[in-house]
């Protein structure tokens, strides 16, 4: 049975301030912490104009916009300086459609190769950046905070830096010009903006104090790059991040970058209709698909091209790494189960690695490998620059950070959170890694759990699901971290059919007979044997789901999706 628990019961005095909302929506609203009709407003209506915090009132926002207009006015080269993945990337889109909206071109984007610069800033870049472009100002993107080296060469080769950037700072910071991140000093309201929403916040400071000729609110156009980030680099979907995630959807459904509007209509979506879910599943995967194989440039210039015959250039050729990129996943996928093979029992946890797998891949196997036998998975490979990094997934309520930080002398460097994290291990403790991370783990017996339990919003019969209930839904959407979708428990249920579907019958089908709106229930990659109760059309079992709108090839269903089985 998995570990759940039911939301508190709504107090009278909550209930009597939500009064005029119908009972689906008062115990949804209540359950997010919203407890009288001022907070339902804001939360229900975020406004562009009215929740938006003062971008000035970020860290050195001042100077970072007096010395961006200084490198404008005298038409100074600027080089744009993103990280490589599903934020920095669309950070890196929005600034350069500011630049090209006022009309500035001496300005250059610069993405870091995941497997030969990595992450940050990096020395060897600023090097390069010199040499090739000769930057009068680097402006970076999601990156930067902790870059003490590469920001003092960069001043050493005349090369001023702003840093924009939303990661934990240290005791100190670099000698940037400006740090604009919301987590660098005291002055913001809100700490939680992921990296394209700091660059946006630039931008609408420099429109502020630039004076430029732009069209009246030009820049809600970018949103839609704000809102690929927020939701794809899953910061809490609350305060600011709740205007951009509601605003960047409105304006994706409307986006004209043909670039995002083919590759939807490659994967058959409908743009109208689109969905946090389809940024999680099936735009970020692409955008990251790029940096893990080699070219994150493909991925900036497919959302910022204005040209058609680019814009299907660029998406085929994404397409195609993306599919590249399953098929290396499965070959070290195959790899791990032939090994698997040998032993003649699973170990507690599973550390493995090969110097030929790439780092950036290995997470997608481990959660693979995780998921699959329930326990944690530590994977590594070698990087372009012959650094040993990996991805470790807890499948399972073991904390992968409480095991690491157990035995700190293997690694360079690890982080993350009990479900998932990265690392790097030192050269001369790669032979003796296995050992010393499987101690870790059997010397914290039990302490090594980290029981987070499922959190249901409402209990209800199959018949309950109403055309009210999904309305009230939509209403407290986009979900993400810090709004999660709504959890409902169903018991005591009978299928009429149980299917498995899919090329490769992968996937979980239940249809019921029912009064309600939903007459299925899904899961994908997940066959029936693997839940914790096999279904079948003559058992009774209870079912944990989540209730959603598919339209998949412009169809609109509403149906179930499966989180777990159970008695």
């Amino acid at each position: 049975m998995p570990h759940f628990e039911h939301r508190p019961l709504m107090p009278e005095e909550v209930a009597f301030n939500l009064a005029e909302y119908d009972t689906w929506l008062r115990r949804l609203l209540f359950n997010r912490g919203v407890t009288n009709k001022v907070e339902a407003e804001v939360f229900l209506a975020p406004s562009y104009d009215q929740h938006l915090h003062d971008p000035f009132l970020l860290h050195d926002m001042e100077k970072a916009v007096e010395r961006v207009l200084r490198a404008i006015a005298s038409d100074k080269k600027i080089v744009i300086y993103s990280d490589y993945d599903c934020d920095g990337i669309p950070g890196a889109v929005v600034l350069h459609d500011f630049f090209v909206a006022i009309g500035f071109n001496n300005f250059y984007n610069y993405i870091p190769h995941r497997h030969y610069d990595g992450f940050g800033l990096s020395s060897k870049a600023v090097k390069r950046l010199k040499d090739e472009k000769n930057p009068d100002l680097i402006i970076t993107i999601d990156c930067g905070t902790t870059d003490f080296e590469a920001v003092a060469l960069a001043s050493e080769l005349g090369i001023d830096v702003i840093i924009t950037d939303h990661h934990e700072p240290k005791a100190t910071l670099p000698q940037a010009v400006a740090i604009v991140n919301p987590k660098v000093g005291h002055t913001y309201p809100f700490t939680g903006l992921c990296g394209a929403a700091v660059i946006f916040k630039l931008t609408q400071a420099l429109i502020v104090r630039g004076n430029f000729n732009l069209s009246s609110g030009l820049e809600k156009w970018w949103l839609d790059m704000v809102g690929i980030a927020t939701i794809a680099d899953m910061v809490p979907l609350c305060d600011e991040n709740r205007v951009f995630a509601h605003y960047g959807l409105k304006v994706l459904r409307k986006s004209r970058r043909p670039g995002l509007k083919l590759l939807l209509l490659k994967q058959k979506a409908s743009q109208q209709h689109l969905t946090e879910d389809d940024i999680g599943f099936m735009i970020g995967p692409r955008i990251n698909a790029a940096s893990r194989m080699d070219t994150p440039e493909d991925a900036f210039l497919m959302l910022a091209t204005k040209d058609d015959t680019e814009a299907v250039k660029r998406v085929d050729y994404l397409e195609d790494l993306n599919l590249e990129r399953k098929s290396a996943v499965a070959q070290i996928t195959k790899e791990l189960h032939k090994r698997l093979e040998l032993v003649d029992e699973l170990p507690p946890i599973f550390v493995m690695g090969n110097p030929n797998w790439r780092p950036s891949l290995v997470g997608l196997a481990a959660n693979k490998l995780a998921e699959e036998h329930n326990r944690p998975a530590f994977l590594w490979g070698r990087d372009g620059n012959g650094l040993i990094k990996g991805s470790c997934r807890s499948g399972s309520e073991i904390s992968v950070i409480k095991i690491m930080e157990v035995a700190p002398e293997l690694f360079i460097e690890f982080g993350g959170h009990h479900m998932s994290g990265g690392f790097s291990i030192r050269e001369e403790k790669i032979h003796t890694f296995t050992e010393g991370l499987t101690k870790a783990f059997v010397s914290l017996g039990a302490t090594a759990q980290v029981v987070e339990p499922l959190l249901v919003d409402i209990e209800l019969g199959l018949d309950d699901f109403s055309s009210s209930l999904l309305r009230a839904q939509r209403l407290c959407g986009p979900f993400g971290a810090g709004n999660h979708k709504p959890l409902y428990l169903i018991k005591n249920v009978t299928p009429k059919e149980v299917l498995v579907f899919g090329k490769g019958k992968e996937h979980t089908k239940l249809t019921f007979n029912t009064s309600g709106i939903v007459k299925e229930a899904i899961a994908f990659f997940r066959t029936p044997e693997q839940f914790k109760v096999t279904p079948t059309i003559d058992g009774i079992f209870s079912l944990l789901v989540h209730l959603e709108e598919s339209f998949f090839m412009n169809r609109s269903q509403t149906r179930l999706r499966i989180i777990e089985i159970f008695r």
